[in-house]
């Protein structure tokens, strides 16, 4: 009789607990949905059902934010004290510092700026404004460089461009060299609004601008007649550098022909470097000699990494170092380059310089880091031991508030504001930190937060982690199914969703293997997959079916797994475009492929593979060897079929 009101006690207490949990959970999404609509009243219905909740700061956040244009700042202070050193401290001071800009309380500004974890350009303006306003010179200074950002500029910067148009600056030439530059990058509203701060002489006509951004053929077949004047000319290098970027070889043509003619000789020799650019995007056989007549025309990073593509295509080596020692700094440090140069160092004869090379970028577990380390005589490998976290460091993490707060976001499916503060709360941890934090977050299933904490450990590493293999026994089965090599299918996961079961694309993609709608009624169509629903593709079982099936249908439509892998990622058709005409070295093909997401997905997908067979199997195929000869469009297998 005592047990059974003992159960029956604990059972109720159980039940209460449960209901408690649900509607503390629906009083944190009604206040999340409150602040996405905007509606402060029902935010602070839903807050008061959270105080003493762990997640109450995310609360308190949404609600003054909501409020921010009539916040009292002893109500913000409070909270930024309160939180400190966090990311919903820092949040909020940047949205704090932003409305204090737009009020012009420049006093306030300077004494809530303190140090930002993040860094905008919103925020900086309004500090140079803050600066000014008290006499400080240099703020203006400082702030021209914002005139060469190549993008509309926030509001808080537009003040002090017009104060500089107002004493006398920016000239003409450097108004026309903004303009340009926003050009270049498709910015034609921020353009429009920088050609507005010239005297109206100067102005080019509207219409010819409007025509340059959506007709450039048809301006560049009827052209002004008077390029001597300024504005109508730079409406013609706007044209041509626009055409070129649908068909380089048009824009060609008109250069060489009368109009370019007219151009003076610094503008045709910027826009062949604009056109040879896109023409080794597009892999046009004419590139490096439209890359020569540039001359010495100043070419841009982006424009110099398509010269060096084209030039490792063509097996130019002298030419891609003379394009790589061209690059800024920055651009020359990306370790693909490092690796590249070493290549050229190596196939001109020059084996000491070559080892150099690769020996800055080797033995990590990157793309071209493995590459580097193959070059050297060895090969990728798993750092051992494994690090294994105590318990104590794990419950360490646990304590962490942000992390704990960041995993009740991803348990209620809030994963911006989860992978936000997580990121933030781990930015500064050591390794073993770093490892119980990736330990923590995969006893709780966050996969991708498990993969990527482990993957930032310099010294001590743990890979069973980095390189997580969930639900590997239905990998395993369908890879047998389809006679796919199990590591590949899970380098291919490991890069579309991190094992996020629920992962979901801007594109729609769904599930483990981020298939489309499409796509997926297609595969389960072709293999007759019984029950199919849209609903159903984010299942485990379901999605790894149709995704393998899938995997299985580019591959043997291309024939290797390099080729497999773009098509998986960016379709068919597009790979099929950028097969080579004639066989070509894997890795040449990989840095080739125009659409860098494309050509960084490879990249990776072939890096995890190599990594994932060490893991399951000891042993590994050499990256290069799994790069091989990507074959030509003429020995290839048959034309695809292409899903409907």
């Amino acid at each position: 009789m005592i047990f059974r009101r003992f159960l029956t006690i604990a059972l109720g207490c159980a039940a209460f607990a449960a209901g408690a949990a649900r509607g503390n959970d629906d009083a944190v999404l009604g206040a999340h949905a409150a602040f996405r609509a905007g509606d402060p009243d029902r935010l602070a219905r839903h807050a008061a059902a959270l105080r003493g909740h762990r997640l109450e700061p995310w609360a308190e956040y949404w609600r003054i934010r909501l409020r921010i244009d009539d916040a009292r700042a002893s109500d913000v202070r409070r909270y930024l004290e309160q939180h400190a050193g966090t990311y919903l401290g820092d949040l909020l001071r940047a949205d704090w510092l932003k409305e204090l800009g737009r009020r012009g309380a420049w006093q306030d500004f300077e004494r809530d700026l303190g140090p930002l974890v993040q860094d905008e350009l919103e925020i900086r303006c309004y500090a140079w404004s803050a600066r000014l306003a008290r006499g400080d010179a240099d703020a203006a200074e400082e702030a021209r460089a914002t005139w060469l950002e190549p993008r509309e500029l926030p509001e808080a910067c537009l003040p002090l461009t017009e104060r500089r148009a107002k004493n006398g600056g920016p000239d003409a030439e450097r108004a026309w060299q903004r303009v340009r530059l926003l050009l270049a990058n498709s910015q034609v509203s921020a353009a429009r609004r920088t050609l507005a701060a010239l005297p109206a002489a100067e102005q080019p006509d509207e219409r010819l601008l409007t025509q340059a951004a959506v007709a450039p053929k048809r301006l560049l077949a009827q052209p002004p007649r008077d390029l001597e004047r300024r504005a109508p000319r730079e409406m013609v290098v706007f044209a041509l550098a626009r055409l070129a970027r649908s068909d380089a070889r048009a824009a060609a043509e008109v250069l060489q022909g009368a109009l370019g003619e007219r151009l003076p000789a610094a503008d045709r020799a910027a826009l062949w470097g604009h056109v040879a650019a896109q023409a080794s995007y597009e892999f046009d056989a004419d590139a490096l000699a439209w890359f020569e007549r540039a001359g010495a025309a100043p070419l841009t990073d982006e424009q110099l990494v398509w010269k060096a593509r084209a030039a490792l295509r063509a097996g130019r080596w002298q030419l891609l170092r003379e394009s790589i020692d061209a690059m800024s700094v920055a651009a020359r440090q990306d370790m693909a380059w490092t690796y590249w140069y070493g290549r050229a160092l190596a196939a001109q004869g020059d084996a000491e310089g070559a080892r150099a090379q690769f020996g800055r970028i080797a033995g990590q577990p990157l793309y071209y880091s493995v590459l580097a380390t193959e070059e050297l005589g060895g090969e990728a490998s798993i750092p051992g031991p494994h690090h294994q976290p105590a318990e104590a460091e794990v419950d360490a993490a646990r304590n962490d508030v942000q992390l704990a707060r960041a995993l009740e976001l991803y348990r209620l499916g809030l994963r911006t504001e989860a992978t936000n503060e997580w990121i933030f709360a781990v930015r500064h941890y050591d390794d073993r930190r770093l490892l119980a934090a990736a330990e923590l977050a995969h006893r709780a299933a966050v996969y991708d937060r498990a993969i990527n904490t482990a993957g930032r450990t310099e010294r001590l590493h743990d890979y069973r982690v980095r390189y997580l293999a969930p639900f590997r026994d239905v990998f395993r089965e369908y890879a047998r199914a389809y006679d796919l090599e199990e590591a590949w299918v899970l380098g291919v996961v490991r890069q579309e969703s991190r094992f996020i079961v629920d992962a979901r694309s801007g594109a729609g993609a769904t599930g483990l293997m981020q298939l489309l709608p499409d796509t997926a009624r297609w595969v389960a169509r072709r293999i007759g997959y019984k029950g199919y629903t849209t609903k159903r593709v984010a299942e485990v079982e379901t999605n790894v079916t149709l995704g393998t099936r899938y995997l299985r249908h580019v591959l043997d439509g291309f024939g290797t797994p390099v080729l497999a892998s773009a098509a998986y990622n960016a379709g068919p058709s597009r790979a099929r475009r950028w097969q080579p005409a004639q066989a070509m070295e894997g890795a040449v093909f990989v840095e080739s492929i125009p659409y860098s997401e494309t050509r960084e997905y490879v990249k990776r997908v072939l890096a995890n593979t190599v990594h994932y067979a060490l893991l399951l199997e000891g042993r590994s195929a050499p990256l290069k060897q799994r790069l091989g000869t990507i074959p030509g469009r003429n020995g290839s297998p048959p034309a695809l079929e292409e899903f409907q």
